[in-house]
Parts: C-alpha cells; structure tokens; sequence
C-alpha cells in the first residue's frame, strides 16, 4: 500500500512546496505537482495519478480544495477511487476514506450535496406555480419571440452544460486520446478507453467524437488528435494495442493485461478468445522492437 501525495497550485508565480513538504511529512513516498485552475477538471497530471493509483493505495491532499473546487467534483475523484479499492485523504480535513469516521464525513457530505439539489429543484417548481397562479406564462418570453440574443444565450448555455458533463467523464478518455491519436484508428481508441469502464459508462464512437470535437474546439485537446491515422501493418496493429494498454498503466501485470484484451474481445494472434500471458510478453517484446515501448516498460510480472 502507497501513500501517493498531490499537490496543486492556480499560477505560476505560486510555489507548491509546503504542500509536498507537508506531503512528505506524512509518508508520501511519491508526490505529483501540478499548476492548473481547481475548476478545471480536465488536468493531465491528476488523470495520470487516478491511472496510476492501484488498490489500497490512498491520494493525499494538503486540502480538499488542492484536488476539487466543487463537491461534486471531489465525490466523483472518491467514487473512482472506491471503483479501483484505493482511499483519499485530506490532511486537515476530517476525511480519511480508510476510516469509518472518515466514510461517514463523506456520506455527510454527499447528502448535503443532494439537499442543495432538492432544494433548488424545489424553488423552481414553486416559483413556475406561483407565476402560474398569478396567470403569467412560465419561460423565456426571447425564446417565445424567437430573439436571436435569447436563443444564443440557450445555444451557450447548453454548450457550458455539455462541457461540465464532460468534465466529469474526461479522466476516463482525454489521456488515452491524448496519448493514442493519431497514431491508432479511433476504433482501437475506443475500445481501450471502454476496456475498464464499466458498462453504464461506456462510449459509443459517435460520443466519443463529438466529445473530442469539442475539447478541441475549446482548446482542451490539440488538432493533431483528429488528423487521419497513419495505415497500420497488421502484424503492428497487437503490438500496439498492448503497448497502449501498458503505457497507460506501467504497472500493470501480464495477466491484468490479459484481462483487458478479453474485455476488449480482442484475439490473440493465433484467432483464439482467451489470452495468455507469454502471448502478451511476446507481443510487448515487438512492440519494443518497433519503437513503441521502452524496455524497461516491456518487463512486467
């Protein structure tokens, strides 16, 4: 079990060394730094660490505001977390996921979180019967006149609700899209980034590039990911499906990778379903031979 120390700071004239300091006082044997905005959900060094972060390990903070700005933000890092049975600490917050004390200021803290929902849905509804009751029509009396100012507003204001949803998602497929195109034809793509995912949260290819369409119009993705991938041999086309799947977890074991191939329902070379894990060491060693693999990537249990 590790204890793997984040420390995040807004600009760059911020320093982050008291908190890896702090970090390191309490036995974080590796820290990760990163200078990005807390309201951006979409940090790369963040999505490496909860890539990165195995069972029992546990992510400590200096703050729960170094990790998330908003509680539904730090619920979602928790329940993933919770999905790959690692823990989150923050250490001057009463929240240790390891503890029973520290669940319960979590379960807490999610039911305010629904409270303030319920409570706003509740205002809306009341407010939609009152103006009713005193005969005025509920709506956007722009939209009704069909005002091109209001019906922007509502184009941008879908827009922001379509971004916010992604950003709760984006640490399942920004790093893999990042890292795989467009080297790999987004069919590839897409079934390593669904491979670990459960089936609710699962991306079909039209989402999936309506999602990346958007991050790069927003500046969050580069053009590069939507070029036109390269034809592949196909004796290259295994090789290169493990060594993504290694390169985005380089702990990960032999076996586990055997796993994934399956989920994915990929065959082995010889046209069989089920995986082998001297079949995946054979296809990492040509995957180093071709260049898409370090060796010291290559050696896994």
């Amino acid at each position: 079990m590790r204890l793997i120390g984040y420390a995040r700071v807004s600009t760059e004239d911020q320093t982050p060394l008291p908190q890896t300091q702090a970090l390191e006082a309490a036995g974080c044997a590796e820290i990760y730094e990163e200078q990005a905005s807390g309201g951006d959900r979409a940090r790369p060094v963040l999505a490496k660490v909860l890539e990165r972060i195995a069972r029992g390990d546990t992510l400590v903070v200096v703050r729960i505001d170094r990790l998330a700005r908003s509680l539904s933000h730090l619920l979602e890092v928790i329940e993933r977390l919770e999905t790959k049975g690692a823990f989150f600490r923050s250490l001057t917050d009463p929240i240790d996921t390891s503890s029973p004390q520290g669940k319960f200021t979590l379960q807490v803290l999610g039911a305010a979180a629904e409270f303030e929902r319920a409570l706003i849905r509740d205002r809306t509804k009341a407010g939609l019967a009152s103006a009713r009751s005193k005969g005025r029509v509920g709506g956007n009396p722009g939209l009704r006149a069909r005002d091109p100012a209001a019906l922007r507003k509502v184009r941008l204001a879908r827009h922001d609700g379509y971004m916010e949803r992604l950003n709760k998602t984006a640490q399942d497929w920004v790093p893999q899209v990042r890292r795989l195109r467009p080297d790999m034809a987004w069919e590839d793509v897409l079934r390593i980034v669904n491979a670990p995912l459960p089936e609710a949260r699962r991306w079909t290819h039209s989402r999936l590039l309506r999602a990346v369409n958007a991050y790069v119009r927003s500046g969050f993705l580069p053009e590069t990911v939507l070029a036109r991938a390269g034809r592949r041999e196909t004796d290259d086309r295994l090789p290169a499906i493990v060594a993504a799947i290694k390169g985005a977890d380089p702990d990960i074991t032999l076996q586990a990778i055997c796993t994934r191939l399956e989920a994915m329902r990929e065959r082995t070379p010889r046209g069989r379903s089920r995986w082998q894990p001297s079949s995946v060491k054979m296809l990492l060693d040509r995957a180093e031979k071709l260049g898409l693999l370090r060796a010291d990537q290559s050696r896994v249990q």
